[in-house]
């Protein structure tokens, strides 16, 4: 008899891949279970082989380690299973490093280091407040707080590690994993502060240790590297998305044209230098140098360098002061400006101009998101109507960006939902055809774009679809949203410790955005 292979099925109703596994007899009393069953959460079939080939052998670990019983986890051991957190981090942060204010690195390097001097007295502190030193008692009681919710949420974390292999460890090896996420959090933050600061960056889960590096021998540079090939190379391995493969061949291109050559072993820094002077001089925003150009090729010939195709980087340590000036930046519209432009969609009997800017302005979601939304993406979930942006629909920023938000009652009042019920199976604006990078939002950007300064909105700061964005953002303070929800809705990572805890049910996320008043 031929026993069927073990694979991912699809849920009858929703289409949505689920593992279901029975749990060995010798490891389900311990296991706490006798069946596995959870979803994968995806509809594509190839995805759900892949994740379902993870989840699997997640757990055929859990269970060798149940079946193995105590013991106590080594150091290096707790370094290990840590560092996935800091992939999760850097990840999670890599496109705004700034944005990341969950761990504070000022108390993270001395999270378990004993205080210089023990806590003060309550005589000690009375006189101090007496004396009018308020202000130190305080900065002291503050990071003091820091530090103990910090290890607090180590601690959480690592019970959480734990419980996801199946470990059963003891209280020694529990604490070496705290400390050991204590680690990895301080080193991906620190990370993401060099990469906030615009510094190139190894991304790399691997624990630092402070060894010798072993020296290996020296490139023999003989044939020449073409920059072309080289950069084909590179995009295979690390897998590039199509518009960042286009823009950094493109890169390349401008080098070459710049430098008068494509060999990357013959490439100096004094040649990298004279390309960044010259986009200077051609008037070119030191954001765009820094982060479009000089961005690319650093890490490009820093790969290069790792695998052996070059001896040096030449552009390592080339960068460009970035100042922001006053006058720039994108803005919010304003009451005024969002009234006078939703005035003129609501008479527009082309859909994309009639309903996405009012989706815009009523979700804060991003303009790819709205463009790429089909049919079945909006559905009635109990009493609320709801908008999904999925991954199935087209590509997405992240993984904060696939959620399920509420649909304003000023959506529902303009007929919204009898377009959504009139349109055609697929795609809710077909008009709008993916760009050659796969992005309807391209499409949409270029007619929403031109429409938007057509009706006499010509500010420069303004964004035709993204200032819908900021203005959500400003509403949101305006109304006094809860933060937490406000980013769950928009897509935006979690900005505390709390946040990662707990999920934003749809009714806490209407009642906020509810709070929104409509435009008169």
């Amino acid at each position: 008899m031929v026993l069927a292979m073990s694979r991912p099925h699809p849920h009858p109703k929703t289409g949505i891949f689920w593992l279901r596994k029975r749990v060995p007899k010798d490891v389900a009393e311990l296991a706490g279970r006798t069946m596995e069953y959870f979803s994968l959460r995806t509809r594509d079939h190839n995805e759900a082989k892949r994740r379902y080939a993870e989840e699997i052998a997640k757990l055929e670990a859990r269970w060798a380690s149940l079946r193995a019983g105590p013991r106590q986890l080594s150091e290096r051991e707790a370094h290990e299973l840590a560092a996935n957190l800091y992939d999760v981090m850097l990840d999670h942060y890599r496109d705004y490093p700034s944005d990341q204010t969950l761990w504070s690195t000022d108390v993270g390097g001395d999270l378990w280091r004993a205080p210089e001097k023990p806590r003060r007295s309550v005589l000690e502190r009375t006189n101090k407040l007496l004396s009018g030193e308020f202000e130190e008692i305080k900065r002291e009681d503050e990071r003091e707080d820091k530090k103990r919710r910090l290890r607090e949420w180590c601690a959480r974390q690592a019970g959480r590690l734990i419980q996801e292999r199946g470990l059963v460890s003891d209280e020694a090896g529990r604490w070496e994993l705290t400390r050991a996420v204590s680690a990895a959090m301080q080193r991906a933050s620190l990370t993401l502060e060099r990469m906030g600061r615009g510094e190139d960056v190894e991304l790399s889960s691997a624990i630092q240790q402070d060894r010798p590096v072993p020296r290996a021998d020296p490139v023999k540079q003989s044939d020449p590297v073409d920059f072309g090939a080289l950069f084909q190379a590179y995009a295979a391995e690390r897998n590039l998305p199509p518009r960042t493969r286009y823009e950094w061949a493109r890169t390349f291109e401008k080098l070459a044209a710049s430098v008068g050559h494509k060999d990357a072993a013959q490439l100096t820094t004094d040649e990298v230098i004279k390309w960044k002077d010259a986009m200077v001089a051609d008037g070119l925003a030191a954001k765009t140098i820094r982060d479009g150009y000089l961005a690319a090729v650093r890490a490009v010939l820093k790969w290069a360098v790792q695998n052996r195709r070059i001896a040096s980087n030449p552009a390592d340590g080339v960068t460009i002061a970035v100042r922001k000036k006053a006058g720039q930046g994108i803005r919010g519209y304003t009451d005024q400006e969002a009234i006078r432009l939703l005035s003129v969609a609501a008479q527009e009997g082309d859909p994309v101009r009639r309903w996405i800017p009012l989706i815009c302005c009523y979700t804060g979601a991003r303009l790819n998101e709205i463009c790429q939304l089909r049919k079945q993406d909006v559905e009635q979930l109990g009493k609320i109507w709801a908008l999904h942006f999925r991954a199935e629909a087209g590509p997405i920023k992240n993984a904060n960006s696939e959620r399920t938000i509420p649909i304003h009652s000023a959506l529902i009042s303009s007929g919204f939902l009898e377009y959504v019920k009139s349109a055609s199976p697929g795609p809710l604006f077909p008009s709008l055809q993916p760009d050659k990078f796969g992005k309807r939002g391209g499409t949409g950007t270029k007619r929403l774009g031109a429409w938007v300064r057509a009706v006499g909105l010509d500010d420069a700061r303004l964004s035709p679809s993204h200032s819908w964005r900021h203005r959500f953002m400003t509403l949101a303070r305006r109304h006094e949203l809860k933060g937490d929800i406000t980013s769950a809705m928009t897509g935006h990572g979690p900005r505390s410790t709390a946040d990662f805890y707990g999920e934003s049910e749809l009714a806490a996320m209407q009642r906020e955005i509810e709070k929104i008043p409509a435009l008169d």
